[in-house]
């Protein structure tokens, strides 16, 4: 089974009313996901908190419900392309509560997934960069794998890469591939970026798409970019730079059968030392 994945690293808006950040970032994202579709593209994704600043100070103001504008949008334009969107994340509100979300649509504009950001950025690197998520966000508390037409896919998001036993869990539950929408950032990016997306692949014999946000220095967050498709193997299958642009993979699960074949590390498992 075959398919094209897009990847759309999009920048966010610098307007400071949100009402015209929202609609600017909207058309913006609207206007990757039909360049996309129109490329062949079947599952198309968007990066991590793309309609809303990357910031503590932004993500209640900007939240939505899961019924709210956004999330009709995303799933209106799946419908209209007959595509499977991961929507990257947004703030999403709940009770009262924020998560960093991700919503994820087939064809018909469904949702047939939500995946809530697990493990919140809370980080301190000395001389680098200090952020707190859970001054503002709620930990979601599963783990999230979809049904497509094509396999099995997981979708897990940002920080949520760090922690292997959750994609090992994914990978045992079917994932044929995984979607991580992040935003690491020009501390974190550089050091561990490239090294923690082929790991992920290489550890499950999956198919890896992280969708960064394009790199904007005169945003509040400067992400560090570089999208890519891992393959099974460990190898870069696509792979942007900083800058905004949409970028395409073929998708080959009986490759990926052959690579499990060959070096059957996922039958070499002993839970039972572990």
């Amino acid at each position: 089974m075959t398919f094209k994945t897009g990847l759309c690293q999009m920048a966010g808006s610098l307007k400071e009313d949100m009402a015209e950040n929202k609609k600017e970032t909207w058309a913006k994202a609207e206007q990757m996901i039909r360049e996309a579709a129109s490329n062949g593209a079947q599952i198309i994704a968007l990066p991590e908190m793309w309609n809303c600043p990357y910031s503590n100070d932004f993500f209640r103001a900007y939240s939505e419900s899961a019924d709210g504008e956004t999330v009709g949008r995303m799933s209106e334009l799946a419908k209209t392309l007959g595509i499977y969107l991961i929507g990257g994340s947004i703030p999403e509100l709940d009770d009262d509560r924020v998560y960093n979300t991700c919503f994820a649509f087939d064809r018909e504009g469904q949702v047939i997934g939500k995946h809530r950001k697990a493990h919140l950025f809370d980080i301190d690197v000395k001389g680098g960069i200090r952020f707190m998520e859970s001054d503002t966000l709620t930990a979601g508390d599963a783990a999230t794998v979809i049904d497509t037409e094509y396999g099995k896919i997981g979708i897990a998001i940002c920080y949520d890469v760090r922690f292997p036993e959750l994609f090992r869990k994914m990978t045992l539950d079917g994932a044929r591939m995984v979607f991580l929408p992040a935003a690491f950032n020009l501390t974190t990016g550089p050091a561990h970026w490239d090294l923690t997306m082929r790991a992920r692949a290489l550890d499950n014999q999956i198919y890896f798409a992280a969708i960064s946000p394009a790199r904007c220095m005169e945003g509040v967050y400067q992400a560090y970019g570089y999208s890519c498709v891992t393959t099974p193997w460990a190898e870069f299958a696509a792979r942007a730079e900083t800058e905004e642009t949409i970028i395409y993979a073929d998708i080959d699960f009986e490759y990926e059968d052959s690579i499990r074949d060959q070096l059957p590390l996922l039958k070499h498992r002993r839970p039972e030392l572990y």
